[in-house]
């Protein structure tokens, strides 16, 4: 078989019919297989037209290859990740393409323990398998089975919150028609059984699979707007959305303001660190001052790491760490197999404003002024390496510190950048933060973005 350009550096994401279809399906499941030689592999997946094709094509293969299948059907990333650790299953699949365009499709695996196979742990072999192998099935196929795991899964969201001191609260969820609908419809359930006075304003919370409101991507400013002006309206304590596969939580205030998911790596570290003395955060590089801050305030241990959900993951076990944030929404949990989830972000700030009786607004606002930042800005450009080169040259001689752990971050009195390149398209991305400064915010930010696209 012809190269495989579906494999990326974490997952497969491929264009359809052809980069991926069911044919390339088949043959990743039985080489996913023959790589782990499991007895059990958990699959899933999310809302797109082709996930159930592709889904029970990547079965097949495993079905062949002779181990046993358990489809969980409908789900969000994280329901893969948890029902791999809860049912001790050798592996499992999602079928997702997240916020890739409508004509993309793609899967992310998981070995035993819900632990990330990415190219340099196994994705590789895989792909190559995959391209050489001529597959013979099995005498004795795998046994498939279809099961649903939301109670447990649900069960386990419900141990971040306390019940018993959550205030009442008005929120907006916007499940941006992809596969957060059916999570949320059962949480409401519950808080409704055990009167959690929490009331839900649910928006396109119906999985359609053709997106009639757009590509749940709420990183896109006018995706943003929707939310906010929706908070706005009801009147809401705050609003919560989600990317297709909810593996990414984003966050409102009650006015309508979208809260940058660096701040939220701040409020969830602040929490878990009061409840776990001296334990450690991960944190990325791409915006660090708030996040150093709040640890050392609260006795903890801010250790950093290339972005990237693959490294963020093996370093939380490395280090035991109890909390993982990356400013790109993704928030990782020790209790949750140190995988990342779009639920339990939400669940502990709920938790957190009913303990100390505030809003977001609250808990937020004096953070966004100490250290304001204008959130990730991407430029396309020609030559991503050129361009890089041009700042680095620029701003090094001046820098106070640097560090090339992610792109480069450069570090001055008052504020600091960084700037690295995409993995996926021909784009350069600009974080910066300043010491309290808007206007040098803006200047700085200026005065990068013309010389990046020079």
């Amino acid at each position: 078989m012809n190269s495989l350009t579906c494999f990326k550096a974490y997952d497969i994401r491929g264009e359809l019919g052809t980069e991926l279809n069911e044919e390339i399906a088949y043959r990743v499941g039985f080489a996913f297989a023959e790589f782990l030689q499991p007895k059990t592999v958990v699959v899933g997946g999310d809302i797109r037209d082709t996930s159930e094709a592709l889904k029970m094509s990547f079965a097949r293969g495993v079905l062949d290859f002779g181990a046993d299948v358990i489809d969980i059907g409908l789900c969000g990333t994280e329901e893969i990740y948890f029902a791999t650790s809860h049912l001790k299953a050798d592996g499992g699949c999602m079928v997702t393409a997240s916020h890739n365009p409508i004509n993309y499709n793609g899967m992310k695996m998981v070995r035993k323990h819900s632990k990330p196979i990415s190219a340099d742990t196994g994705l590789a072999t895989i792909k190559e398998l995959a391209e050489s192998k001529t597959f013979r099935s099995a005498s004795v196929k795998g046994s498939y089975s279809k099961m649903d795991n939301s109670p447990a899964y649900i069960e386990h969201l419900l141990t971040y919150i306390d019940i018993t001191t959550i205030k009442p609260m008005k929120i907006v969820l916007n499940a941006g028609n992809g596969a957060a609908g059916p999570t949320v419809d059962r949480l409401e359930k519950v808080f409704k059984e055990q009167e959690i006075p929490i009331s839900f304003i649910k928006m396109f919370n119906e999985p359609d699979g053709s997106f009639p409101n757009g590509i749940p991507n709420p990183i896109l400013h006018e995706q943003q707007a929707v939310t906010g002006n929706a908070v706005r309206k009801h009147q809401a304590d705050m609003g919560i959305a989600w990317d297709g596969d909810f593996d990414r939580c984003f966050m409102w205030d009650s006015d309508g303001t979208f809260i940058e998911g660096y701040y939220i790596v701040g409020l969830l570290a602040e929490a878990f660190l009061k409840k776990n003395k001296g334990a450690s955060i991960i944190y990325d590089p791409r915006l660090i001052w708030n996040t150093i801050e709040i640890a050392e305030e609260n006795d903890g241990k801010a250790i950093q790491c290339k972005s990237g959900h693959a490294f963020i993951k093996e370093r939380m076990r490395e280090e035991d760490a109890i909390y993982g944030g990356e400013m790109s929404a993704h928030h990782y949990f020790k209790d949750f197999a140190y995988c990342d989830s779009g639920m339990i972000p939400w669940l502990l700030v709920v938790d957190l404003l009913s303990k100390k009786e505030t809003s977001l607004k609250e808990l937020t606002h004096q953070r966004l002024d100490k250290y304001p930042s204008p959130g990730e800005i991407n430029s396309k450009v020609k030559d991503a390496d050129a361009s890089i080169a041009r700042v680095y040259n620029r701003y090094s001689g001046e820098a106070i510190s640097e560090d090339l752990t992610d792109g480069i971050s450069l570090s001055f009195e008052n504020w600091r950048f960084n700037l690295r390149k995409s993995n996926t398209e021909p784009v350069v991305r600009l974080n910066l933060e300043t010491r309290a400064d808007k206007t040098l915010m803006e200047a700085k930010a200026e005065e990068l973005l013309a010389l990046i696209r020079q």
